[in-house]
């Protein structure tokens, strides 16, 4: 039975931020720490924190102080973290239902050094719209256009302190180049678990208009140039063809 640490980055989230805490709330598996990192909101999201941290009973922890941006929220919170297992569920999304946490613990052996599942992207204001699906799979290459949904990836805590934490010089796509790195540059190994782990509101940093999508393919690149690895021209095609295929499945869905 492994300890879950779950790292939430919030900056002025006071409405979407409730559903997080409720869906963790909710969780039929009770071994995690949960950590809480505020850039400073202003719009009573950290009463908010103050608020349900009672509800916690001890097993939150939290900060409030300025940082340079999500994924530096990020490192601050694994820093913090003292459990086997750690995953970032973010201000904006929330667990698919109250299992999620025990399977994603019944998932991790000896051999296992991360895990990934299914996500579904819903409408920022009705969750209960899907507006895109994220099927994974069983692990393939990055290097061939697999990748798995970063807010269903849990690793173990020891590969951020082997392989370092998230690379503030990759913007949006942070959590694409780690899991790069890790997966692709360091060997480790990632279990697929075929169930939702996460409904994430669509329209967040690194979702939304097609700009912000080719941008992210042009830092992905970059990202794998970073860790001296070699990919296909038609990377980029091969992601956008699969992000077009996703949305379309939803809507046949």
């Amino acid at each position: 039975m492994v300890k879950i640490a779950i790292i939430t980055a919030v900056y002025n989230r006071k409405q979407t931020i409730i559903d997080t805490f409720e869906s963790i709330l909710r969780q039929s598996y009770q071994n995690y720490e949960y950590i809480v990192v505020d850039g400073g909101s202003n719009d009573g999201t950290i009463e908010l924190i103050k608020e349900y941290e009672k509800r916690f009973n001890g097993k939150m922890k939290w900060i409030s102080e300025p940082d340079n941006g999500i994924y530096d929220a990020m490192n601050k919170g694994i820093r913090m973290a003292k459990a086997d297992v750690i995953g970032i569920l973010n201000s904006d999304d929330f667990y698919y239902d109250e299992r999620v946490l025990e399977d994603i613990s019944a998932a991790f052996d000896e051999k296992t050094d991360a895990i990934c599942g299914n996500l579904l992207f819903v409408d920022w204001n009705n969750t209960q719209k899907i507006t895109r699906i994220w099927m994974g799979s069983e692990q393939k290459s990055m290097l061939k256009g697999w990748h798995p949904a970063h807010p269903t990836f849990y690793c173990r805590r020891e590969l951020y302190e082997k392989y370092g934490v998230f690379n503030l010089d990759f913007d949006t796509v942070s959590d694409t180049e780690l899991m790069i790195r890790f997966i692709e540059k360091h060997r480790i190994s990632v279990k697929y678990v075929d169930r939702y782990f996460i409904k994430m509101r669509e329209g967040g940093a690194s979702t939304g208009s097609i700009r912000k999508i080719i941008r992210n393919q042009i830092y992905t690149m970059r990202a794998f140039r970073h860790n001296n690895l070699q990919v296909s021209p038609l990377y980029p095609i091969k992601r956008l063809s699969k992000k077009a295929f996703q949305k379309l499945k939803s809507h046949i869905c």
